[in-house]
């Protein structure tokens, strides 16, 4: 047998709350879209207060009414949240974030969390508030990246809420599904569970006042992204990609994701990495090793700026993988186009807000 929300929803329907005589789907007390794994259902409901006198009926009616309308075969666990203590609905998460931005790619392999780690140490170095989401919930990066992978967020009371107290380094709020899982296993998880932790990362953490809130998302387009795209009024897009030819076609892809009606989001721009080499012994040569700038030629046939052109460099690999990375530095090449990068970035996302409306999030009916 195969679950779906839908399914679970009906069953929570029949379930009757004598506080306001209406079934508890329409009196708004589930909270969440459940989360399925196999045959494992986790429900959370919404009560008025923690002293309600109709909570343990009401939790046991659900239960039952899942096991009657469903399946006797389920697991079901059913969690208790309180309005005083809530989280926010989607559409209304990181109220004192002030701009979201998605760096994106097409294709896996681009550089994608390279240019977000160092755009977001970049922007901090301009002295901007900056956090950093590792969204790519299956392959994370930015834990070996900034050199915490041995660090474990700890909880931190808020307004009368548990919430996840982001890693800080290099002046940026870090928070990765990275530091919860171990990082030489596999996420074997599926789609559902995926979007429900990113959510968590997102709505259950102490991400504060921000300047840029940098999205590092999986390469493609997924679920992941319209659980983004679902829960957040991102800002704009960077869009990564290299020279070749096979990378660009991707990367369109990717900037056709963001520029959908139902979407809306803006292109604030791509970046060409890896756009050429240039060896230590010889800094005036340059070889075109994927192809001479393929991303400009697509930046202007999608009348969008290139923010700019990342050289193959071995220190940016090198540092990355010691958990320093390029753009701490502003004595070398690659370093100074990042801050140039975050410079461009900035000037963007001003001119973005001063001609466009606020993004709204994508609604999805079922």
């Amino acid at each position: 047998m195969t679950l779906y929300p839908k399914l679970i929803m009906d069953a929570l329907a029949t379930v009757m709350y004598p506080g306001t005589k209406k079934n508890i789907v329409e009196s708004g007390m589930v909270a969440d879209t459940p989360s399925i794994n196999g045959m494992k259902v986790k429900v959370i409901l919404e009560f008025p207060r923690d002293t309600d006198p109709f909570l343990k009926s009401t939790v046991k009616a659900a239960e039952a009414a899942i096991h009657y309308h469903v399946s006797k075969d389920v697991e079901v666990e059913i969690v208790t949240e309180f309005k005083s203590k809530a989280r926010p609905q989607a559409g209304q998460y990181l109220p004192q974030v002030k701009n979201i931005i998605a760096v994106s790619s097409g294709k896996g392999g681009v550089g994608k969390s390279t240019v977000a780690a160092n755009l977001a140490i970049a922007l901090a170095r301009l002295g901007y508030k900056v956090g950093l989401l590792d969204a790519d919930i299956f392959g994370p990066s930015v834990p070996k990246m900034f050199d915490v992978e041995d660090e474990r967020p700890y909880a931190v009371r808020v307004d009368d809420r548990d919430l996840i107290a982001p890693i800080e380094k290099y002046g940026i709020k870090l928070l990765s599904i990275g530091f919860f899982v171990n990082p030489d296993t596999a996420t074997l998880w599926r789609g559902g569970m995926a979007s429900n932790a990113l959510k968590q990362l997102i709505a259950d953490a102490d991400w504060g006042e921000l300047d840029y809130f940098i999205l590092d998302t999986p390469p493609g387009t997924s679920d992941i992204h319209l659980t983004l795209l679902q829960s957040l009024a991102i800002t704009g897009a960077v869009i990564v990609s290299t020279p070749q030819q096979v990378a660009l076609a991707d990367a369109r892809k990717g900037v056709d994701m963001y520029r959908n009606e139902k979407v809306n989001v803006p292109i604030l721009g791509l970046v060409e990495n890896m756009a050429w080499f240039t060896p230590a012994e010889l800094p005036e040569n340059r070889y075109y090793i994927f192809g001479k700038e393929g991303c400009k030629k697509l930046a202007e046939e999608l009348h969008v700026p290139l923010l700019a052109q990342i050289p193959i460099v071995q220190g940016i690999c090198d540092s990355g993988d010691k958990g320093t990375p390029v753009a701490l530095t502003s004595d070398t090449m690659t370093g100074i186009a990042f801050i140039n990068l975050a410079q461009s970035v900035v000037t963007v996302t001003n001119r973005r807000n001063k001609e466009r409306a606020a993004t709204k999030i994508v609604e999805v009916k079922q």
